[in-house]
């Protein structure tokens, strides 16, 4: 991870333009380069998105799901998710600015990556949970496993699933997901 040398603003962050393709983070009021995903992380991401998207039409509910989407998880904090899911109204709120929501999406997925893990697992769950975002989804291919996070009472309680194993969402309750599903998006054939 490379960090800039100043500090800016949330409301700087939000119109920074280096004239250049990369993607930040902001933390802590420093600008964070996020290195661009492997193809494994992209082929989970496109099967999640589509999967999300389906169900979303099935249940005909008033959601979006978004790849990449950022999100304020502090005063000069927002964090860019792999996938989220919101509401119809939250993308209202973003329509004709950069996509950060500052309200908790309804799900949030991080797809973890070798230089990702401290980040995935401690940074942001913390900052999800501050931030109430009722359903935090980690896809860990380095571990084969995912791990469904459920704020109760302010704090994630963790479910963990590997191989065969449906996922359980109370967001999308009737889905049929499993993790071999998953992970076989990698399977180019």
């Amino acid at each position: 991870m490379t960090f800039t040398a100043t500090q800016i603003s949330f409301e700087d962050y939000l119109t920074h333009d280096d004239d250049t393709d990369n993607r930040y983070e902001l933390v802590d009021g420093q600008l964070v380069l996020m290195n661009p995903p492997k193809g494994l992380h992209l082929l989970i991401a496109d099967l999640l998105d589509m999967h999300f998207k389906a169900e979303i039409q099935r249940s005909k509910q008033p959601w979006r799901s978004l790849r990449e989407a950022g999100v304020r998880t502090g005063a000069n904090k927002s964090r860019l998710t792999d996938l989220c899911i919101v509401t119809t109204e939250q993308i209202r709120e973003v329509i004709n600015q950069s996509a950060v929501f500052q309200s908790p999406p309804l799900l949030i997925v991080e797809i973890v990556s070798p230089d990702s893990i401290k980040r995935d697992y401690r940074y942001k769950r913390s900052e999800y949970a501050a931030l109430e975002v009722p359903e935090y989804w980690i896809v860990d291919p380095l571990e084969a496993k995912v791990t469904v996070l459920l704020l109760e009472e302010g704090l994630y309680e963790e479910v963990i699933y590997t191989g065969d194993q449906r996922l359980e969402s109370p967001t999308f309750p009737e889905q049929m997901l499993t993790v071999e599903q998953i992970f076989a998006a990698g399977e180019l054939g």
